[in-house]
């Protein structure tokens, strides 16, 4: 989300308070969210690519972590993370050098400095916006906490959903929304309602201060500058596998034909 990696740089004084997650990052910071302000992975120049598979690095470091490793080589990295180690070195160096010769990256130190760069290592209050099964669900999903996010608030328009309590939390009136976002500073928006409700939830979240949104409807949401949003579409996911499925089994019809030709080709020769 490394032993041969060609790092020669030795891995920087470290400043325990820091890396060790307990204290925040220096950054300027915003009023109303509390997030950097200085924009560290956009103003470096970081491809956007490699913003995308930061927190795939982060997520094999963790798993790492979990089972007691404290160095790993970048090929190790790598295979954890489902990439190349080339891909993951180039990746790395855009964000500084964390390994040592001969030793590797230090499993908890880039962690944190993977963690730190995409912000991660401070709270991020959210709100949930739809809470029909895939709403239920993301509002019980516990590895939100452990990396960072914590639910503050989930909405709906359904007077029958309002009476439900989920992980902790009653689910509000989405009527609510202008004043649990100032009352919360929320910044970040998850969208789980039905395609046709999207856009103009998106509109409210947007008009009353969110400015990122995790979109779940299947449809295209328009948002103005400033507004990013990602969009996960698990019909898309599945359509993508369907057709590697496809491939694949054609590549095995071909390869079974051509076999079948050549044996053909031998008995008439013979």
């Amino acid at each position: 989300m490394l032993l041969t990696a060609r790092v020669t740089e030795a891995v920087p004084q470290r400043d325990p308070s820091v890396w060790n997650g307990r204290r925040s990052v220096t950054s300027p910071r915003s009023a109303r969210t509390g997030a950097p302000t200085d924009g560290a992975v956009r103003d470096r120049g970081i491809p956007e690519a490699t913003v995308a598979r930061l927190p795939v690095y982060l997520r094999a470091l963790i798993s790492l972590s979990e089972r007691g490793t404290a160095t790993c080589s970048s090929e190790e990295l790598a295979a954890a993370a489902g990439v190349n180690s080339a891909k993951l070195r180039k990746d790395l160096s855009y964000l500084g050098s964390y390994g040592t010769r001969g030793v590797g990256y230090d499993v908890e130190y880039l962690r944190y400095q993977i963690a730190r760069e995409i912000g991660v290592t401070q709270d991020w209050p959210v709100v949930i916006v739809g809470i029909g099964n895939l709403g239920h669900a993301l509002a019980n999903y516990s590895g939100f906490s452990s990396r960072g996010f914590r639910i503050v608030a989930l909405l709906d328009a359904d007077p029958q959903r309002q009476r439900e309590r989920i992980g902790g939390l009653d689910v509000r009136a989405f009527e609510e929304v202008e004043s649990l976002v100032k009352e919360h500073r929320v910044a970040i928006g998850v969208i789980a309602t039905p395609p046709q409700a999207a856009q103009g939830v998106c509109d409210r979240l947007v008009a009353a201060g969110v400015t990122s949104i995790l979109n779940f409807a299947p449809t295209v949401l328009s948002v103005p500058d400033g507004v990013d949003v990602r969009k996960v579409d698990l019909s898309i996911e599945l359509q993508i596998l369907a057709y590697h499925e496809q491939r694949k089994s054609l590549a095995e019809e071909t390869g079974l034909a051509e076999v079948d030709a050549a044996r053909i080709e031998r008995a008439v020769g013979a």
